[in-house]
């Protein structure tokens, strides 16, 4: 959903609320998931909200986002509802994926989410994929990847970028850095944990940003955009965040690999109040305003459960649909 820059106000509505939106559907299916209301596993965005935001504010349905486990927020971002996301997840029909993927597998190509995968890394080299049909089609798009620090060490990230690099094409990497894969600490895998520094291998721009500020996000991804869609080709931005949920519900918040004082630490540097602060200093909405956007996301997220819960299951016998294309 491009906004105007010299639209603040209706910038800043629309950042805050797909934030408090995905933060607000996250701890429910948190909740849902120890309900037992989802099947498989669920892997929440909480704390990283300001990435997905601050990207997707600058894209069109026409822009190609694919993502990884840890999607949910990208496809609320993109414009997937709350009730439709829920509904997959609760395996229904209604589902975005019509309850056949589940929490990692989100596809609706309508507005441009071609796709999430738990196999690490094969979105960069599908976003590159995309940007070099838009190059060759002269149509615009935009290919986006999201993509953790766990997927550096892949080699799909090597291939993606230097693809991308050698043929100019319309893409932007998207590091969410939180700096652990699972649980295993980036700066243990790697001895360069800084990621945006490896664009210069590739002689592109790299770009590092605060991935707890929104607006730093923003200003970042819109300049991407607009590089890619001038023909100046690809930009790697690494945006430093942290997820203060487990990396799957149902594992361990905290223990071997993190302790309770870093993940309160990163509570304390939570994107969504911080923007709240932001907004409130620059007196570009008022609190009231503020609250009635989380009013409004909080009643949409609850009636969004409510059909998703009285959502019929798939029918058995299409299990084999949407497997092979319709003969023409």
């Amino acid at each position: 959903m491009p906004v105007e820059r010299g639209d603040q106000f209706e910038l800043y509505r629309w950042l805050y609320r797909t934030m408090f939106t995905i933060r607000t559907v996250e701890e429910r299916l948190a909740r849902s998931f120890m309900a037992g209301l989802i099947h498989g596993a669920c892997h929440t965005y909480v704390g990283e909200e300001a990435v997905a935001a601050g990207v997707c504010a600058g894209l069109t349905d026409e822009d190609a986002v694919f993502s990884t486990h840890r999607g949910h927020g990208h496809a609320l971002a993109k414009g997937v509802s709350p009730a439709a996301l829920i509904a997959e997840l609760y395996g229904r029909e209604t589902g975005i994926s019509h309850g056949r993927g589940g929490s990692m597998h989100l596809f609706a190509p309508e507005i441009g989410l071609m796709g999430t995968s738990g196999i690490v890394g094969p979105c960069i080299l599908q976003a590159a994929g995309a940007g070099y049909s838009a190059k060759l089609l002269d149509s615009g798009g935009v290919g986006v990847a999201f993509f953790g620090d766990g997927a550096v060490g892949n080699g799909a990230f090597h291939e993606g970028l230097n693809l991308a690099a050698i043929y100019d094409l319309p893409v932007l990497f998207v590091c969410e850095n939180n700096l652990y894969a699972t649980e295993v600490a980036f700066s243990y895998a790697s001895r360069n944990p800084d990621v945006a520094s490896r664009a210069s291998n590739y002689g592109i721009p790299g770009v590092g940003v605060d991935g707890n500020d929104v607006l730093a996000v923003h200003e970042a991804a819109i300049e991407a955009i607009r590089r890619a869609r001038a023909g100046e080709g690809p930009t790697l931005i690494e945006a430093k965040t942290y997820r203060t949920r487990p990396h799957a519900e149902g594992m361990g918040l905290t223990g071997v690999y993190r302790t309770e004082e870093e993940v309160a630490e990163w509570r304390e540097r939570d994107p969504i109040s911080r923007f709240r602060r932001r907004i409130l200093s620059d007196e570009t909405m008022t609190a009231s305003d503020l609250d009635r956007i989380e009013v409004d996301v909080r009643a949409e997220v609850d009636e969004g459960e409510r059909e998703a819960a009285a959502a019929p299951w798939p029918d058995g016998g299409t299990a084999a649909g949407h497997v092979y294309g319709e003969a023409t």
